[in-house]
This record gives structure tokens, C-alpha cells and sequence, in this order.
């Protein structure tokens, strides 16, 4: 009974507190990964380290939100050591030159239910091309420390081509050593501004 009691105090708190605002990443409890296929048969893993974004509504529903987004592309990590250096060349990323990918949101759209996508301007290497993520709120909660977090799972497929990203060793059976399509999968917990 006393968990049931908690839970709506919990849940009345949330209710009454409104969503809209602005909202800040919580980097130890987020992610930004990725997975591409290598030489057709398995497929390699990766995340970066560091990143940071912020999103802002003024509905509760975040219907409306807007949100931008970077990360450091110097902090790939397939943990491969020297899989990453390769990576951080102008095979691919060219780090040293760009060193920050980045996100701008235009829309954030309610499909159905805890459903959205999100249509937005994705630059890498200085190429900027609209993605379209599918994204499912988790929900929203009221932390021991009296803030309010929110989570959200993005995912997404785009085509490394598309941003120069250049590297394409073929097989001899046919395939590329490393895919074109790049899956994105992003979990992101959000800390609401006061």
C-alpha cells in the first residue's frame, strides 16, 4: 500500500508540474551509438563520448519541441584503437578538420501513443542533409533530487556516402568491407531547467 502511495504522490507531482521548457542532456545516463555492417557478415559497434544537446517546448506533450544537438567526433570509440584512428582520417570523419557532428531539429512530430518523428538538418563534414529519426518518449519522472528527467529512444539509418565519408574497399565475393548504411540509436535523458 505504501508503494501505491508513493507512486501517485509521484505521478500527481509530474502532473502538475508542466513539461514545457527547456531541457538539458544528462550525459552519464545518455548515449549516442551506432552500428554498420562489416564485410557483410557481422556488423562493428561504436558510440562517441562526448556530446551535448538541449531541447525546448512549450507544450507538454513536446509536440512542438526544438531541439539541437553536437558531438565530438574526436571521441569515437569501436574499441578498436586503431580502428579509430582510421576513422578520425579523411577516409572518413577527418577529425581534425571537423571536429563536431551536428543536429538542428524542424519538426518533432506525435505519430500515436509515446510515437514521434523527428525530421531535422544532420551535418557532417560540413554536408548537411534531413534525416528523419523514429523516436519513443519513455516518459517522465520526478528524481529522488527533486528534479524532472525525461527519456527518450531515437533511431535512424543514413547513408555515410551522403557526407563523404569515402572508404569503400569492395570483396571480391561482392559488398563493401564497411557498410554504406550507418544505424544511429541515441538514449537520451533530459534533465528539465528550473
Amino acid at each position: 500500500m505504501k508503494g501505491l502511495f508513493t507512486t501517485l504522490i509521484a505521478f500527481f507531482a509530474i502532473s502538475a508540474t508542466t513539461l514545457a521548457g527547456e531541457w538539458k542532456v544528462d550525459h552519464s545516463h545518455s548515449n549516442v551509438g551506432f552500428t554498420v555492417s562489416h564485410m557483410v557478415i557481422s556488423k562493428v559497434y561504436g558510440f562517441f563520448q562526448k556530446f551535448d544537446g538541449s531541447i525546448s517546448a512549450t507544450k507538454d506533450d513536446f509536440s512542438d519541441a526544438k531541439i539541437e544537438f553536437s558531438v565530438d567526433v574526436n571521441t569515437i570509440n569501436t574499441q578498436n584503437e586503431k580502428r579509430d584512428g582510421h576513422l578520425k582520417t579523411d577516409d572518413f570523419f577527418n577529425a581534425e578538420k571537423y571536429p563536431k557532428m551536428s543536429f538542428k531539429s524542424v519538426s518533432f512530430t506525435k505519430v500515436s501513443g509515446k510515437k514521434y518523428k523527428l525530421v531535422g538538418d544532420l551535418t557532417i563534414r560540413d554536408v548537411t542533409k534531413r534525416v528523419t529519426f523514429d523516436v519513443e518518449y519513455m516518459g517522465t519522472v520526478k528524481g529522488p533530487w527533486g528534479n524532472t528527467r525525461a527519456g527518450f529512444v531515437l533511431s535512424g539509418t543514413i547513408d555515410r556516402f551522403d557526407y563523404g565519408l569515402k572508404w569503400d574497399n569492395a570483396l571480391e565475393t561482392g559488398g563493401l568491407v564497411v557498410g554504406a548504411d550507418v544505424e544511429i540509436n541515441v538514449n537520451l535523458e533530459l534533465i528539465k531547467q528550473s
